[in-house]
């Protein structure tokens, strides 16, 4: 039986919403969509963390999983491994280049961080500046993580030159703040499961330490980077339509039809009367 006991089966159509019935908290929503998906997501997951492992390839494989997090996010249809794929092909270029950018400011940023600290906790070099540096380094962290959260579903998406990506990620960074910064949290909590798991073990089970970690790296591995891009995607599309895509068809109501319904947006009733116009869009 496919699933658990026919739960969490992905391959069972569900019963439907309906279009006037009262709306799940995001909260459930969350949860039953990566829940009704999860079998799916372990090979992509593993997919994922193989072509994120080069470094230099992780701009590609954080494309590839944006688009399969986003259509299952609006409650589209994804091919699984062949979305992935066919997202790398269309944006490997620019991919490939924001995650070698990104690896190089992740690395600077860090950097700075560790010599600003460092410098601070050493008495002979605790000063007001080393500590000013220390925060000012550990604020441009939190804006470019939360610049990452848009940064790839943009790049999917749109037809973006990269400087406009880095541009529009970094407003909504701020645009979208408190939301950005209760999802960074969650992230974050996300993995604080696994290290909180792996200190309880450390210290009541030392003699099985390493296969406590090996079993977290494995499991880690196939259920973590679905589940956080999908977070992600809960906690930023909106943001992307309200400021981006719904001012764009408020004064083009006819234009791109198809590429509305892929996104599970809501498209005119008399579909066969409208005129079709390019936004641009991947």
């Amino acid at each position: 039986m496919a699933g658990l006991f026919g739960f969490l089966d992905f391959t069972k159509e569900g019963p439907g919403i309906k279009k006037d019935g009262p709306k799940k908290k995001a909260f459930f929503v969350f949860f039953e969509t990566y829940f009704r998906n999860f079998w799916r997501f372990i090979l992509i997951n593993l997919v994922y963390v193989c072509l994120s492992l080069p470094i230099i390839t992780g701009g590609m494989a954080a494309a590839g999983l944006t688009n399969v997090a986003r259509n299952i996010a609006r409650d589209k249809h994804s091919f699984g491994l062949s979305d992935f794929f066919d997202t790398i092909r269309k944006n490997w270029k620019q991919s490939l280049t924001v995650g070698i950018i990104n690896t190089i400011l992740t690395a600077i940023i860090g950097f700075a961080i560790y010599i600003y600290f460092n410098s601070y906790i050493n008495p002979e070099t605790q000063t007001l500046f080393n500590l000013a540096g220390f925060a000012v380094s550990l604020a441009v962290a939190a804006v470019f993580i939360m610049m990452q959260f848009y940064m790839y579903t943009l790049m999917i998406t749109f037809s973006f030159s990269t400087k406009t990506l880095y541009v529009n990620s970094f407003k909504f960074a701020f645009i979208n703040l408190w939301r950005n910064l209760l999802c960074g949290i969650l992230l974050i909590a996300t993995v604080g499961v696994y290290v909180g798991i792996f200190v309880i073990a450390l210290y009541t089970i030392p003699q099985y330490i390493f296969a406590v970690l090996f079993t977290e790296l494995i499991v880690g591995a196939i259920t973590l980077p679905a589940f956080q891009y999908l977070m992600i995607q809960f906690f930023t599309f909106g943001s992307i339509k309200k400021y981006i895509i719904d001012p764009y068809y408020a004064e083009h109501p006819d234009a791109d039809i198809e590429k509305r319904r892929d996104l599970g947006l809501e498209v005119p009733q008399q579909e066969d009367d409208y005129e079709y116009e390019d936004m641009s869009w991947e």
